[in-house]
């Protein structure tokens, strides 16, 4: 794909250009997957080279997005190729969203809104939005979903650190955490940095920051609430104290709805041994450090006390936790184990593993299984004892 040009961008809102990307959309459709084949065919007398590029692109991008934003919103949309990668998926801004709509702020500023995911979803909670960022590109792509999709807004170029938040009920900052480099781990390093994060949270707030957040840099009376959609950890969001409700919080988000835990929920921190089921907590869960609310959840408790997997001598179906049954235990110990497994008839092997030393992967080839069963073996540590258990997913 080309890089979004700002002037072929603006080009393409035009009429000629909103002729040309329903062609280009149509023509990748016959061409699937060949973008050669396609470039091909769109070209012709009267069609600028730039612009060609610039409506395949949005073509593919939209393409893309199907998944991450809903096929009907992308199918109206425009991105850039990295505004696509770092913008929240849909449910998750959505969530997001309503809960800001909770607080009744009379308007939001997103600063650095990128393509204007957030600003879509936070007008579409019936919240007045506006949004800064510091790329000409970005924000016309951000003005122009507005648009696409009926939504009020404002959005301008600035520095998310050179805007006057007195004007505005609430603000949200998803501070970038990638250079040309790639990504920066060091807070100090996001932009806008660490230290104007702490400013923004000490007004009404909330701040989208890496799930791999530590607790101790979140500040006091701030919740922390780790995010997962579909199995797979997004983010974290800091509310500041106006609008926290807990210290710590992991919400699930599923098709069917969503459901959180909190820090003031039922917790138990026994190490027992291995009962009959073996639960694996969902990634949100065990950012948050709510591993104990889960075992207290199904009356069980830890294999370990530092390894995140549940035992309980009860089934129990939970948003929070993946249940299995244990079958029985194997021999931890790689030639033992594949005689177990070869014994057993097993050739398709999910090997799941937390707390030691082993890649599934490499173990899997190693293993040369060639039975005609399929099984499921945790590797994981029982009260400091490497041990591998044969599970079968509830």
């Amino acid at each position: 794909m080309a890089r979004v040009d700002l002037e072929a961008f603006r080009w393409l809102l035009t009429p000629p250009g909103q002729s040309l990307l329903d062609r280009a959309t149509a023509v990748l459709a016959q061409h699937p997957g060949d973008p050669v084949r396609a470039a091909a065919a769109l070209r012709g007398p009267g069609v600028p080279a730039a612009g060609a590029a610039a409506a395949l692109t949005q073509a593919e991008l939209r393409s893309h997005a199907a998944s991450k934003l809903g096929p009907d919103d992308a199918a109206r949309m425009y991105f850039t190729r990295d505004g696509l990668e770092q913008a929240t998926r849909a449910r998750v801004a959505r969530h997001r969203a309503a809960r800001v709509s909770l607080a009744r702020p009379d308007s939001v500023l997103d600063l650095g809104c990128g393509i204007g995911g957030d600003l879509v979803a936070f007008a579409r909670a019936g919240l007045v939005v506006a949004g800064v960022d510091s790329d000409e590109l970005r924000v016309e792509v951000a003005r122009a979903n507005l648009a696409a999709l009926g939504l009020g807004g404002a959005v301008r170029v600035a520095s998310a650190t050179a805007v006057d938040l007195a004007p505005f009920g609430l603000v949200f900052a998803d501070p970038a955490r990638r250079t040309a480099r790639g990504r920066v781990f060091d807070v100090d390093g996001w932009s806008p940095p660490w230290s104007f994060v702490l400013t923004l949270l000490a007004r009404r707030s909330c701040v989208k920051v890496a799930p791999g957040v530590p607790h101790s840099l979140v500040p006091e009376r701030v919740e922390a609430e780790w995010v997962s959609d579909g199995g797979d950890v997004k983010e974290a969001v800091l509310w500041s104290p106006a609008l926290a409700t807990v210290g710590r919080r992991a919400t699930v988000l599923r098709a069917a709805g969503l459901a959180t835990l909190t820090d003031e929920d039922p917790s138990t921190s026994e190490v027992r041994a291995v009962g009959k089921y073996l639960y694996e907590p969902d990634g949100a869960v065990i950012r948050a450090g709510l591993v104990g609310a889960v075992a207290a959840g199904v009356d069980g408790g830890l294999v370990d006390e530092h390894i995140a997997y549940v035992t309980a001598d009860a089934a129990y179906r939970s948003p929070f936790a993946r249940g299995y049954e244990v079958v029985e235990e194997l021999p931890f110990k790689e030639k033992a184990l594949r005689a177990a497994l070869r014994e057993r008839g097993v050739g398709r092997l999910t090997i799941k593993k937390r707390g030691v030393q082993v890649s599934p992967d490499e173990l899997r080839k190693r293993l040369a299984l060639s039975g005609t069963e399929e099984a499921t073996v945790v590797m994981t540590r029982v009260a400091g004892r490497g041990t591998a258990l044969l599970v079968r997913p509830l």
